[in-house]
C-alpha cells in the first residue's frame, strides 16, 4: 500500500542520514536511558535492577515519543521539508507516523539490549515478549500522539520554549511516576500509575515478567486506559492539525 510505503520513506528520511552522520546517536540514546540504572545497581535494593530495566525501556520509548514531533517542527523551521512533502500526494498518517517512528527506529538497539539484560535477571517466555512489545508500541504511540499535541498548538512558540517543554514533560512522565521503580512503593496512591501512560506501560510489562501481582480484570482496565488515553490524544492533534487546503 502507498500508505506504508510513504510512512517507511518518510522515517528511512528522518533516522538513516542521522545515523550516518552521527554513528554514535546510536549509544547516546541507550546512555540517556541508562544513567539511572547506574545508581540503582550503587543504591537500590536488591532486585530493583530489574524495574529499572523495565524502567529503562519505557524511558527510551516516552523520550523519542514526545520529542519526535516537537522536533519535527524546529527541524521544520529551517530544512522545510514538511512543506516539499505537502506538495507531494503523501497521506497525514504517512507523514506523521514516519515522523514518530524514526527515532523509534534509531532506539531498537536500545530496547533490544535493556530486554537481554532483563532476562539474565527474570524468565521471560515468548508470550511475554509479544506482550512486552505491544505494551511498548502502545507507549510509544501515547507519547508520540502527546508530542505532536504540543507542537500543533504551540506551532508558533519558539524553538527553544517547544524543546524545553519536550525536556520536561519526558523527565515529568518518566522520572517521577512509577516507571523505573515498582508502583507498589506508593501503596494506597498506586491507582496514579494507571492513568500515566508511562508508569501504566511499565506496569503492565512488571506483570508480564511476574514482577506485579494484578488481576486479570486489572490488567484489562489497564489496557483499556492506555488504548483510550492514545486515541484521545490523537483526536485532539487531528482536530488541530492542518495539512493543506482541500
Amino acid at each position: 500500500m502507498k500508505i506504508i510505503k510513504d510512512t517507511l520513506l518518510i522515517a528511512w528520511m528522518k533516522s538513516v542520514p542521522d545515523l550516518k552522520r552521527n554513528p554514535l546517536l546510536l549509544i547516546v540514546i541507550a546512555l540517556i536511558s541508562a544513567i539511572p540504572l547506574f545508581f540503582m545497581a550503587v543504591f537500590a535494593a536488591e532486585g530493583m535492577l530489574i524495574h529499572g530495566l523495565i524502567g529503562a525501556m519505557v524511558s527510551t520509548i516516552s523520550f523519542i515519543g514526545v520529542a519526535s514531533g516537537i522536533q519535527d517542527i524546529s527541524w521544520d523551521r529551517y530544512v522545510k521539508i514538511r512543506e516539499m512533502i505537502v506538495a507531494m500526494p503523501v497521506h497525514p498518517a504517512s507523514y506523521a507516523i514516519g515522523i514518530a517512528l524514526a527515532p523509534l527506529l534509531l532506539s531498537l538497539p536500545s530496547l533490544v539490549f535493556f530486554g537481554v539484560i532483563a532476562s539474565t535477571f527474570q524468565f521471560i517466555s515468548a508470550a511475554t515478549i509479544v506482550w512486552t512489545i505491544l505494551t511498548l508500541i502502545m507507549a510509544w504511540a501515547a507519547m508520540s500522539a502527546i508530542g505532536f499535541i504540543i507542537s500543533t498548538y504551540l506551532y508558533k512558540a519558539s524553538t527553544y520554549l517547544l524543546n524545553n517543554l519536550s525536556n520536561l514533560l519526558g523527565l515529568g512522565l518518566i522520572f517521577i511516576p512509577p516507571v523505573y521503580y515498582t508502583e507498589t512503593m506508593l501503596g494506597g496512591l498506586s491507582w496514579i500509575s494507571v492513568i500515566i501512560p508511562t508508569s501504566n506501560a511499565a506496569g503492565l510489562i512488571r506483570y508480564y515478567f511476574g514482577l506485579l501481582p494484578l488481576t486479570q480484570e486489572t490488567v484489562v482496565i489497564r489496557w483499556l486506559v492506555l488504548i483510550v488515553a492514545t486515541v484521545a490524544f490523537i483526536v485532539l492533534t487531528s482536530v488541530k492539525a492542518k495539512w493543506r487546503e482541500t
